[in-house]
C-alpha cells in the first residue's frame, strides 16, 4: 500500500487518500469540473468539517452546508453534496461501510468494471482511473484489465507525476479540440 497519493498538493489529504478507501472513492466522485487538486483536497475538507469520513456517518449528515463553506469543497456544493452522500449510502448498504470490500471482494476484472460502474457518477472514464490506481498503486490483480493503454492517475506516484500527468493531459485535449475544429 502507498504511504500516498499524490494527487493534490496537500501532504495530509495524500495520505488520507492512501490510508481511507472511502476517501479514495470521494475524491474520484468529486472529480468533475474542478481541478484534480480540489477534487481530491475534498475528502480531506469534508472530513475536517464533518469530524469523520465513516460511510454511514456521511450518508445521514446535513452535507450542503459544509460543501458551501469557504473554501468551498466543490464549485458545485450542492450536487456534489448529495452525489457524495448517495456514494456513502451505496457504500455502506452494499458493502457494509468498508468502502475497499468494492475490489477486495471482486471476482475479477468483469466484476470490479461493474461495481464501480454502479457507483454514483462513477463512468467509463472514471472506471479506468479508479481501475488504474487499484491495479498500479495497491497491487488489485482483478483491477488490471481495467487500465487503459494511456496515462491516467494510477500513474501518478510523485508531486512531479502529477504535474507531468496534468500536463500531457492539457496538450491531449488542446490536439483533440484542434482536429474537431479543423474538421
Amino acid at each position: 500500500m502507498p504511504e500516498a497519493l499524490w494527487f493534490t498538493d496537500d501532504e495530509d489529504a495524500c495520505r488520507l487518500l492512501a490510508e481511507d478507501p472511502f476517501a479514495l472513492l470521494v475524491g474520484f466522485a468529486l472529480d468533475q469540473q474542478v481541478t484534480v487538486q480540489q477534487a481530491f483536497l475534498g475528502p480531506l475538507r469534508l472530513k475536517q468539517r464533518l469530524g469523520t469520513l465513516e460511510p454511514r456517518a456521511v450518508a445521514v449528515a446535513d452535507l450542503e452546508p459544509l460543501f458551501r463553506e469557504k473554501p468551498a469543497i466543490h464549485r458545485f456544493p450542492g450536487s456534489m453534496a448529495q452525489r457524495v452522500q448517495d456514494l456513502a449510502a451505496t457504500v455502506s448498504e452494499e458493502y457494509g461501510g468498508d468502502a475497499s470490500r468494492l475490489w477486495t471482494e471482486a471476482a475479477d476484472g468483469a466484476d470490479l468494471r461493474k461495481r464501480i460502474g454502479a457507483l454514483p457518477g462513477f463512468g467509463e472514464m472514471k472506471i479506468k482511473a479508479l481501475g488504474s490506481v487499484l491495479a498500479n498503486r495497491f497491487g488489485v490483480d482483478v483491477a488490471r484489465d481495467l487500465v487503459p493503454g494511456h496515462p491516467t492517475l494510477g500513474d501518478v506516484d510523485s508531486p512531479q507525476a502529477l504535474e507531468d500527468y496534468q500536463a500531457a493531459k492539457k496538450a491531449r485535449k488542446a490536439e483533440w479540440t484542434a482536429s474537431k475544429s479543423g474538421r
